[in-house]
């Protein structure tokens, strides 16, 4: 019997309020393990569960069971739209992401469609196509304009995303201005705020990271540098992918200052966290500061990197690193 037959039948089962707590705890165990190890193999686990809830949305529940089920579903949807974008397998993330929204305006749910609408404008920011990105963080905000639940921490983050649209459009002006607006927001978050579980990652090590990014972006390396060595001295260690993320930032901005030695140093010790994750978008940024090396190849401090970097690739990669460019 198919896996898919198996989860419909397992769905028959009535579901309850302890139903939808175990799929909840379910999504933020696969947070932090994603955090933690990247999303390709959490994948089929996230894809699975989700036919499943979408097995029991077949059925005729009360209205509390049945919305709670279809925000169960948006996430679980929207998880494996961002496990497909972490492996820069974009058109399978898209489609995703779109399940997601359809989900979530079966029961109005718009703070949560301005999230997966925002995660939609980083992965095109990747994509290299700003105005799209720009396009569709404006219509986030406009999804955050129409709720009443739209907490000061989900607006900080919306605005932060607005900046990374504005920085890779090269819009300086503008770019300043939503780092602005992102910051005003998180003043105003209070303790009692009832923000969604999706949104609580955006704390202050990471408004204070993207900031530095956003500028980083912008070539302002001098204002990025301390903003993001200071939020990676207070990340969780846990967060393998962020800290390897930030520390290739963090290196990036070192080097456009001329601090070649240390922006090495600092590449190296991001091998380590970057080699804990399964992430495609990691081995990206790790790529784009082997070339960004390519004028000093001959100094100490890259002749390092590229040994610890041919030390930590998988056998079948112990090439030179730019055989692993895509």
């Amino acid at each position: 019997m198919e896996v898919d037959s198996v989860l419909v039948l397992a769905a028959g089962t009535n579901p309850s309020p302890s139903t939808l707590q175990a799929l909840r705890s379910s999504i933020e165990d696969y947070w932090r393990r994603d955090d933690e190890h990247g999303g390709e193999t959490l994948r089929p686990a996230v894809v699975g569960q989700l036919r499943y809830v979408e097995g029991l949305l077949k059925g005729q529940r009360p209205t509390p069971i049945q919305n709670g089920l279809y925000g169960i579903a948006a996430e679980l949807a929207r998880l494996t739209g961002w496990t497909y974008f972490d492996a820069r397998q974009y058109q399978q993330a898209r489609a995703y992401f779109s399940e997601a929204l359809q989900l979530a305006r079966e029961i109005d749910d718009h703070p949560f469609m301005a999230n997966v609408l925002a995660c939609m404008s980083l992965q095109a920011t990747y994509q290299e196509k700003p105005a799209d990105a720009l396009a569709l963080v404006s219509a986030a905000q406009d999804q955050a304009r129409a709720a009443s639940g739209a907490t000061p921490r989900v607006r900080a983050m919306l605005a932060m995303r607005e900046a990374f649209a504005h920085a890779t459009l090269g819009d300086r002006k503008a770019t300043h201005n939503a780092i602005s607006e992102a910051h005003s927001q998180f003043e105003r978050i209070h303790e009692g705020d009832p923000d969604p579980a999706w949104v609580t990652y955006f704390d202050e090590p990471k408004l204070i990271v993207d900031t530095g990014i956003a500028h980083g972006r912008l070539g302002e390396a001098a204002i990025a540098e301390p903003l993001i060595a200071d939020a990676l001295a207070r990340e969780d260690p846990a967060n393998q992918r962020g800290r390897a993320f930030h520390a290739f930032w963090l290196a990036r901005t070192q080097l456009q200052r001329g601090e070649l030695d240390q922006a090495c140093h600092t590449a190296i010790e991001a091998l380590v966290p970057a080699a804990a994750v399964s992430s495609e978008r990691v081995a990206g940024h790790l790529r784009e500061f082997y070339e960004q090396l390519a004028p000093y190849r001959e100094v100490p401090a890259a002749v390092a990197f590229e040994a610890r970097l041919r030390a930590m690739l998988p056998p079948q990669d112990q090439r030179t690193p730019s055989s692993i460019r895509t």
